[in-house]
């Protein structure tokens, strides 16, 4: 294992207003790691479960590096299940909170574009919620590389159902308040093409299906700790938050919001020789 130079958290500037926009978005997180880390959802059982099953191979034992690991809501998780975990995230802020919740859990700074490993370490490489910020023109090879002969790349995404009745309509809501800017697309359009254009991974999908009851303010401050907010301005931000509590309270007016997720996951297992 190599260590690597520190990342830069700035667009380069050379960057287009594409690219300065993503890298923007990308680093919005590092300065509300603690609201991250604090408010979003972590991940079912059954996901892992499922994990298990599709790479063949129980967690417990297992090397696995956690890329883009932010917080660690992912990595905690893995931890638990017995794995062997090394974390891998490029933001300063989100690395420093992921040492204060995860002490002894190893986290390095790096991206999946150009991880910081040697060859054929690893039996499992996740990413959780991290995939659609690398290139995966860079980020398969690097799979590749790293991953030991029968091993397994995992990708997954927590995504708001849209089939239940008020998220769909909280979405519009978003879409009506960011009209003619472009979101990011990790979680739009989530299919193994997009995943991996060159079909090398063989890359399978499993979704599941989960909820969890939390407070308004939760719910509220996770959604804020989305990049789109992050990179809001504060008056629109705060415009925005406060008419959608008036909405969600007159469909949780006892102020407890079941928030329904399905997990998206993506896995594609290497060759063993």
């Amino acid at each position: 294992m190599t260590t690597p130079p520190t990342p830069d958290d700035r667009a380069t500037p050379s960057a287009t207003p594409a690219q300065a926009r993503h890298a923007a978005r990308a680093h919005s997180f590092n300065a509300a790691a603690a609201q991250y880390a604090a408010n979003r959802p972590s991940y079912p059982p059954a996901l892992f479960d499922a994990l298990e099953e599709l790479a063949g191979r129980p967690l417990k034992g297992a090397r696995v590096v956690d890329v883009g690991a932010g917080t660690g809501l992912a990595t905690a998780r893995l931890h638990e299940r017995g794995a062997e975990v090394i974390a891998v995230e490029p933001g300063a802020g989100m690395a420093s909170e992921f040492r204060r919740t995860l002490p002894g859990v190893p986290v390095i700074r790096g991206d999946g574009n150009a991880l910081p490993l040697a060859g054929r370490t690893a039996d499992l490489l996740t990413y959780a919620q991290a995939w659609h910020w690398t290139d995966p023109a860079l980020a398969v090879p690097e799979a590749l590389r790293v991953l030991r002969p029968g091993g397994a790349l995992a990708l997954w995404w927590n995504t708001e159902a849209p089939d239940v009745p008020w998220i769909a309509d909280a979405g519009r809501r978003i879409d009506r308040h960011f009209a003619g800017q472009r979101l990011p697309a990790g979680k739009r359009d989530i299919d193994a093409r997009s995943a991996d254009p060159t079909g090398s991974l063989g890359l399978v999908r499993r979704t599941i299906r989960w909820s969890r009851h939390v407070p308004l303010d939760t719910h509220l401050a996770n959604l804020g700790s989305h990049s789109a907010f992050l990179t809001d301005t504060e008056e629109r931000v705060a415009a925005f938050f406060a008419e959608e509590r008036d909405h969600l309270l007159t469909v949780f007016p006892d102020g407890r919001v079941e928030e329904t997720y399905d997990v998206h996951l993506l896995l594609g297992r290497t060759p063993t020789t």
